[in-house]
């Protein structure tokens, strides 16, 4: 059974799309990290919740911060990189419920009036919205480099607060010389899906 998307979109954003570890000097636009989530916004999540939170790192006072705080592999590359965000998960998210799933608005206090669920609720799908946001990078001609070789902590603490738990770091940008590793292997099919 062949997929209703076009081949070349396939190879787009999942067969020819690589994490990037370089990247040109072409500037990534405010208004194509708009078109980007406007695009992502609409993938599913538990309750329709929108836990993620993007910081756009561009000032070079930032940039120098940030870096700082990276794994030292990942250091040079997210210097070099013409934009970069931390990507993170809004454990107060539940405040929004109402509005965002107006069909059941007493999901707020039914199942996310606990800390320890919110902050469950709010990783798991964060985590899925970033996964989205990473296919949207490419859906816009770029490449991403997600990282999480980092100080969590102390990209928390320079960047976020106490309600911001940081998911993960992006270098977003056109690909650069010898931007790609080698590919490496997946597993197949019959490794992964099990039928009951």
């Amino acid at each position: 059974m062949s997929l209703v998307l076009d081949p070349a979109a396939q190879d787009l954003l999942f067969r020819e799309a690589r994490t990037a570890n370089t990247f040109t000097d072409e500037p990534v636009s405010d208004e194509q990290v708009q078109a980007i989530y406007d695009l992502v916004k609409y993938g599913p999540t538990a309750f329709n919740q929108t836990p993620l939170r993007i910081t756009l790192v561009r000032s070079a006072e930032a940039r120098e911060r940030l870096v700082k705080h990276m794994a030292e592999g990942n250091q040079a590359k997210t210097a070099a990189a013409p934009l970069v965000a931390i990507l993170s998960a809004d454990n107060e998210f539940h405040e929004e419920l109402p509005a965002l799933l107006p069909a059941f608005p007493q999901a707020k206090d039914l199942f996310f009036s606990e800390r320890p669920a919110r902050e469950g609720s709010a990783a798991l799908n964060a985590a899925l919205q970033a996964a989205y946001f990473i296919i949207g990078v490419r859906a816009a001609g770029l490449a991403a480099g997600p990282m999480s070789g980092l100080d969590f902590a102390g990209v928390q603490k320079e960047f976020l607060d106490g309600d911001h738990t940081p998911l993960m770091v992006i270098n977003i940008g056109k690909p650069g010389a010898d931007a790609w590793y080698p590919r490496s292997p997946r597993l197949a099919y019959d490794d992964v899906v099990t039928t009951v």
